[in-house]
């Protein structure tokens, strides 16, 4: 992988005016958007079949001023969630983005929904930690999985090229810093070489590579990486060797409630609903209300770096509507036991320890107190027999520093200036979580790949029609 300086011609096998790097949900969205400009493009991917990150995740895109909220009774606005995200960084976050990425959202979902038949619903019962309102919104299934098998599909429908085991090992730029084309390399070592543009990076971060995540995440080197090995950070070090601007390269997204060994994603509903985390110890270590991202540090810092979930029968029937949580159940990772001894016995660990947990969320709901990490206990969501527990780690998913893009999606320069014809979106760009792991608010993720993805794919489209516009008029046409 490296920059090619290019000549100024147009020695390539193919030549198209549009190339996007990456067919997980960010790729597939900004296709989707250039295709309804009637921009000639192909997607590469470098897998055989398209996952990403996407594929991974829960599929949870969050969206302000929907029809799905209005639906459910929900008051909601993009400046609502602009405020929320913000207030989860920090304020770190370019907040010309931020509010950038609420106004569209609601507009991307329901364009995504009624144009491309994407079956989404709002997810209801609890509020993940840091939103205000009910804005999450899934597909069925509530899987990634699901989710990109419709995308895939509604870019079939619309005749998009996605050319799959298609790596791409460099990009060629002329002087100008202008993207001149790509080359790809196949399974069986033979290259072609695309013309193009434009071309829109969306290829996700850096967190299946150990050495970037050593460099730039150093307190979860050591962490299980559940992500997509693709995310070998090329975006990063493309744009770097660029000139591009580089953007808050130690956020990430973490997550502290990974099924181990079954490495199986439960949902952070459990604690949301209710549940509790303990250590080995049979002692809580944090507020579950936090958020699950800067969790994964604080699950990693216990005892052989494992925590185990409690949570009641009323809390698993719940939870049985995700997808995930049901493959871990039916996988054994959930036991249940009829009492705290049964259950300190079990999980090998001190029953004093684990019923002076129990007794504490008691007291605090009878004082009506915070405990000691802020977290407050409501009578109708205090644990009662029969108990279940699922043993979890933390992890690292992708990271959410990258490429600096304006709201147009357009990479810039160290200078603040745009690079030519070079835009990004998703895990290749800077996201809106802050400088580290504690600003991710459930769901940034899908949010910067979904929406910025047809931002850029719609912004692509309209720099090319705006660059031919004098051609198509001086021809005639």
């Amino acid at each position: 992988m490296g920059i090619v300086t290019f000549r100024d011609d147009d020695a390539f096998d193919v030549q198209l005016p549009l190339v996007i790097i990456g067919a997980g949900a960010c790729g597939l969205v900004a296709a989707l958007a250039a295709h309804e400009c009637g921009i000639e493009h192909v997607v590469l991917e470098r897998d055989a079949l398209p996952r990403g990150s996407t594929f991974m995740s829960s599929g949870f895109i969050p969206a302000a001023g929907t029809r799905f909220q209005a639906e459910k009774g929900v008051e909601d606005s993009a400046e609502r969630m602009a405020a929320d995200i913000q207030a989860k960084n920090g304020g770190e976050a370019d907040p010309a983005i931020v509010q950038a990425l609420a106004d569209y959202s609601g507009r991307v979902v329901e364009w995504l929904a009624d144009t491309h038949g994407i079956p989404f619903e709002l997810v209801e019962g609890f509020l993940y930690p840091g939103h205000s309102r009910m804005r999450m919104h899934a597909t069925p299934r509530r899987t990634g999985e699901e989710l990109m098998g419709c995308l895939l599909n509604a870019a079939e429908a619309a005749g998009i090229d996605v050319l799959t085991q298609a790596r791409v090992v460099d990009l060629h730029v002329d002087a100008e810093r202008r993207v001149r084309g790509v080359t790809l390399e196949r399974p069986d070592g033979s290259r072609e070489s695309i013309g193009c543009d434009a071309l829109i990076l969306a290829c996700n971060g850096y967190g299946g590579n150990p050495e970037l995540v050593a460099r730039y995440i150093p307190s979860l080197k050591e962490a299980l990486y559940y992500g997509h090995e693709g995310n070998q950070g090329d975006a990063l070090l493309w744009g770097e060797a660029m000139g591009a601007s580089l953007k808050d390269l130690a956020a990430c997204q973490g997550h502290g409630s990974l099924a181990t060994p079954h490495q199986t994603l439960i949902s952070w509903a459990l604690m949301m609903r209710g549940g509790i985390q303990v250590n080995r110890e049979g002692r809580r270590f944090s507020s579950e209300h936090g958020g699950y991202s800067e969790q994964a540090a604080r699950v990693l810092a216990q005892p052989g770096g494992i925590a185990w979930n409690l949570f009641d029968a009323r809390i698993h029937e719940a939870a049985l509507e995700f997808e995930d949580y049901r493959n871990a159940h039916e996988a054994g990772a959930v036991r249940t036991f009829d009492s705290l001894p049964a259950m300190a016995e079990g999980l090998g660990m001190p029953l004093a320890a684990l019923q002076a947990s129990f007794e504490e969320m008691h007291a605090l709901v009878e004082r009506g107190e915070p405990d000691a990490f802020g977290r407050i206990f409501s009578p109708e969501t205090l644990l009662a027999p029969p108990y279940h527990a699922i043993r979890v780690t933390g992890a690292l998913f992708h990271t959410q520093g990258g490429l600096e893009v304006d709201t147009r999606a357009r990479v810039l320069r160290e200078d603040g200036a745009p690079l030519p014809n070079l835009f990004a979106a998703g895990g290749a760009a800077r996201g809106v979580s802050g400088s580290g792991d504690s600003g991710y608010l459930s769901g940034n993720g899908l949010l910067s790949a979904v929406v910025m993805g047809a931002i850029a794919g719609r912004e692509a489209a309209r720099e090319l029609l705006r660059v031919m516009a004098p051609a198509d008029t001086a021809s005639g046409k």
